[in-house]
């Protein structure tokens, strides 16, 4: 087998966003705004009881349509509502919040517990390798979506017990997702909110916006708009190139080029791919307005015939 290297080139992508924090640190307002940021068609997926309804009404917020999620959270449900707003036409999907498939009613945790009992006589070794997989799906689904994709979880605080000259003390370790470990490798941006003040903290920024940040961060939507300027600026790859190149040259009607021209604005393509497919767009309108030309004259002239 030939392996082959090519160059490194950031391509254009769907945002994969999370939000962590805990009750009350505005989880659900800073989601919404980031989305309104953003801009689209959003939907909300609302395990929270309703709780993203509470901010429908209120002044700089986004419209947003809501599905209200009640348990069982099992990850086969969350992957159905995922579909569900693709197939809608939705361009920003909220999920509010993740925390439930792992530990609501319904949830992983439960489930290990359900089918360990079960099926395996209380052995959850056994029952996770019937779960991960179950798991893995709902994460492939968020991750492999066409849609922008904002997550919210639950954190608390983290606490040891630890050995201090005989004693022993409790200490405060941090703030830990209520979720599996390791999901904060699947997003590009992960925010922790901090109660007091709403200001968000980037603990993972693979975009270079915000890691570098010293002043505290409050989500707005120019925080989106922001976050939407890095996602427009990506590259396209060479296949992409390539079917926007033979769309372009194949269009049949100038309203079709047209579109074809917006979509093609809407992409970060590089100096030397913009000169090559404006060049192309330019051949192809005059060959369109060519046609056009020599058939009204045809027209023309088969109407003198006729007459």
């Amino acid at each position: 087998m030939t392996f082959t290297f090519k160059k490194a080139v950031r391509s254009a992508s769907k945002l994969r966003l999370a939000l962590s924090g805990t009750s009350g640190s505005g989880k659900t307002y800073g989601a919404l705004l980031l989305a309104k940021g953003i801009g689209g068609k959003i939907a909300v997926i609302d395990t929270e009881r309703g709780s993203a309804s509470l901010y429908a009404d209120m002044s700089g917020m986004p419209e947003f349509d809501v599905l209200d999620l009640d348990a069982p959270f099992t990850p086969e449900r969350y992957t159905e509502a995922i579909k569900a707003a693709e197939d809608a036409g939705y361009d920003i999907l909220i999920i509010d919040s993740m925390t439930h498939e792992w530990n609501g009613k319904g949830g992983c945790l439960e489930e290990v517990e359900r089918i360990a009992k079960a099926r395996y006589r209380g052995n959850s070794w056994s029952a996770w390798n019937e779960m991960t997989p179950r798991h893995r799906q709902f994460v492939d689904a968020m991750l492999t979506s066409k849609l922008h994709i904002i997550a919210t979880m639950r954190s608390k605080t983290e606490m040891a017990q630890e050995d201090v000259n005989g004693k022993k003390v409790i200490k405060k370790l941090g703030m830990k997702v209520e979720q599996r470990d390791g999901v904060d490798y699947e997003f590009t941006i992960m925010f922790d909110l901090v109660h007091d003040g709403h200001f968000a903290n980037a603990s993972k920024d693979r975009t270079g916006l915000f890691s570098s940040r010293t002043d505290p961060l409050i989500l707005t939507p120019e925080v989106g708009a922001e976050i939407k300027k890095w996602l427009d600026s990506a590259g396209v790859t060479p296949d992409e190139f390539a079917d926007l190149m033979s769309r372009t040259i194949s269009a049949e009607t100038p309203d079709e080029l047209m579109a074809m021209g917006k979509e093609i604005a809407s992409k970060g393509l590089c100096y030397e791919d913009r000169e090559k497919i404006a060049q192309a767009f330019r051949a192809r309108r005059h060959e369109l307005e060519q046609a056009m030309t020599e058939q009204a004259t045809q027209e023309e002239a088969n109407n003198g015939i006729s007459e």
